[in-house]
């Protein structure tokens, strides 16, 4: 299923987890939306805001009346209703709603639930590893969109999501690059200096893997992927929970949460692809100092 952002309700991981697990229920009844909605007195498009994860709330009698459509056992209605109530905890990063683009709210509730993440950007780098001096430049870049943006409290969110590198939480990220972000002077020389100062001390954290991709690289199949992040997520006691991998890609007007099985099996394969022809990590590290002092002479 191919979602488009929804800046008003973001769902949170509890609440996708729901949605799917009511849509597999309906299927294995055998029962189309539209039939589903009818009986529980609701509109189909409701029924779908609910399995899609997009929903603002989700009530128990709700939950509780379409388990009794699909003939769902105890133990089902038991975990939809522990999901219910999972869904409605506010997560930390809404106490920022004022400063972040709407249209990756959803995105900062996935990154916080995933257990690891990885990214292949060709352009810019990504927000866990940026220097609040690099992101003021990107947002400097962006004024001519007319996107207003407390810089301060922009600034707050970024580095309240890098304190999530530093917790012992298991998390890991793994970021690829195109030499082209080291190369070109993003906020000026003395901004990118002290950037990729930056990122030589990441390579030396444990969970996280920094690798570059040379401009004279064999082909791969990131040249057609294009920019992406693979979320992924932690096993739950009860497999039917556990969410399967998420993949964001963010346009330049929108985004784009990609969770079809084949959807997933090409950006793994595409993942593979553009890990084969990167540096390791000590050549990325090796070069990342050499370009900074490149940047500083």
């Amino acid at each position: 299923m191919s979602i488009e952002s929804n800046p008003t309700n973001p769902p949170t991981l509890p609440r996708r987890v729901l949605g799917r697990r009511l849509r597999e229920l309906r299927e294995l009844a055998g029962m189309s939306r539209a039939n589903a909605a009818r009986k529980c007195e609701m509109g189909a498009q409701t029924l779908w805001r609910l399995e899609s994860g997009r929903n603002s709330e989700t009530k128990k009698m709700v939950v509780n009346a379409l388990c009794d459509t699909y003939g769902a056992s105890a133990e089902e209605r038991r975990e939809l209703l522990w999901l219910v109530d999972e869904s409605r905890k506010d997560g930390w990063w809404q106490s920022y709603a004022d400063a972040m683009v709407p249209e990756v709210e959803m995105y900062f509730g996935l990154e916080q639930a995933a257990s690891g993440v990885f990214t292949w950007q060709t352009a810019t780098l990504p927000g866990l590893v940026q220097t609040a001096d690099y992101r003021r430049a990107l947002w400097e870049i962006s004024k001519s969109l007319g996107k207003p943006v407390d810089l301060d409290r922009e600034i707050a969110l970024l580095q309240r999501r890098q304190e999530r590198l530093r917790e012992p939480s298991g998390f890991t990220l793994s970021v690829v690059l195109s030499e082209f972000v080291l190369r070109h002077p993003t906020g000026g020389v003395g901004t990118m200096a002290d950037q990729l100062d930056h990122l030589a001390e990441m390579c030396a954290m444990p969970n996280v893997s920094l690798r570059v991709l040379p401009f004279f690289t064999p082909d791969h199949l990131g040249l057609t992927a294009k920019d992406f992040i693979l979320l992924e997520f932690p096993d739950h006691l009860n497999p039917v929970l556990t969410e399967p991998p998420v993949v964001y890609v963010e346009g330049y007007s929108g985004a784009l949460y990609l969770d079809k099985p084949s959807e997933i099996a090409r950006y793994q394969a595409a993942r593979s692809s553009i890990l084969q022809v990167a540096l390791d990590e000590p050549d990325t590290q090796r070069l990342i100092e050499a370009t900074a002092r490149e940047y500083r002479a």
